[in-house]
């Protein structure tokens, strides 16, 4: 069953995209980054306090390794991700997240001396050709923060995001199993760490005047931040963190892969953005290179399969 869990996941995390599309409408985005994190910090340090206070006894490696991850899974992933949002399509931005299995693997060979054999390869080569034409398509906004060639700023800085979120997926993993640390110890008080950090960095970058929101956008963007902190900072990071003891941060960011679909239907709904079909195209041919990988890595062992459990 941890399979349709892992689509599952994906499904309801897509959606979140949407949902910061439609909230950057009323605050700008690292105050947004801030809010959401540090408001879901509380819920889960508050939820630990009551029910398993023992989760708040941290040596200096466990809080070096928290503290690792609120800088690049939390705050500098999400300020990236919001930034570049404001200028790509919920769809665009959720497939260019879909490069986290090529981050993901080189930093699992770091860390976890994952092998890379032929299969894999084979994998990521097929993933990496059905990623160029979603790359080489720019639409409104986007034409106009042109960096260099084919990619923009906006697409870079979602790369980035993508590059940041997986490192700190994979020193999530070390800390759940290395340092036995809860995940929701590890991912409340991130959360927490990061959105102090994206609340510093708002206050010296944006116009706070008391606050960077007009006072008729406070109701909207509290509707927003509410949402997105239940469906993603509560139910989804820390379903990813559970399943990170079943299978690899490789396997889970290639299952990522089906986000973008979930992420097109949204968007077509919630924003009115016509379906890219360039997009599902490219998911379907990344999604062969996802299978290649995932055998790859159930034949290597490093995938623990429903017998072994």
């Amino acid at each position: 069953m941890s399979i349709p869990i892992v689509v599952f996941m994906y499904a309801l995390w897509s959606s979140v995209f949407s949902l910061g599309k439609m909230t950057l409408q009323y605050c700008p985005p690292l105050f947004l980054t801030g809010a959401r994190m540090f408001l879901a910090g509380l819920v889960l340090l508050g939820f630990l306090a009551i029910f398993k206070r023992s989760s708040f006894k941290l040596n200096r490696i466990q809080l070096l390794s928290i503290a690792l991850l609120a800088f690049f899974s939390i705050y500098l992933s999400n300020a990236l991700e919001f930034w570049g949002l404001q200028y790509l399509s919920a769809a665009k931005t959720c497939f260019i997240y879909s490069l986290s299995p090529f981050f993901a693997a080189f930093f699992s060979y770091l860390h976890f001396n994952e092998k890379m054999n032929s299969r894999k390869w084979l994998g990521f080569a097929i993933g990496f050709v059905g990623f160029i034409p979603v790359l080489l398509t720019q639409t409104g906004s986007e034409e106009l923060l042109n960096a260099f060639s084919f990619f923009s700023w906006p697409t870079l800085a979602i790369m980035g995001a993508a590059l940041c979120s997986i490192y700190g997926w994979v020193i999530l993993r070390l800390v759940v199993k290395d340092h036995s640390i809860s995940p929701l110890m590890a991912n409340g008080t991130s959360m927490l760490l990061g959105g102090l950090l994206a609340f510093g960095h708002s206050f010296l970058s944006e116009s706070w005047n008391p606050l960077p929101v007009l006072p008729q956008n406070i109701s909207p963007f509290l509707q927003g931040t509410i949402l997105m902190m239940l469906v993603s900072n509560i139910i989804c990071y820390n379903l990813y963190g559970l399943m990170l003891k079943r299978f690899t941060a490789t396997f889970l960011s290639f299952m990522g892969l089906l986000s973008p679909i979930f992420a097109s239907l949204n968007g077509l709904i919630f924003l009115d953005e016509p379906i890219s079909w360039t997009i599902i195209m490219s998911t379907g041919v990344v999604s062969l290179g996802l299978w290649v990988v995932y055998r790859a890595e159930l034949k290597q062992g490093y995938i623990v399969t429903s017998k072994s459990t």
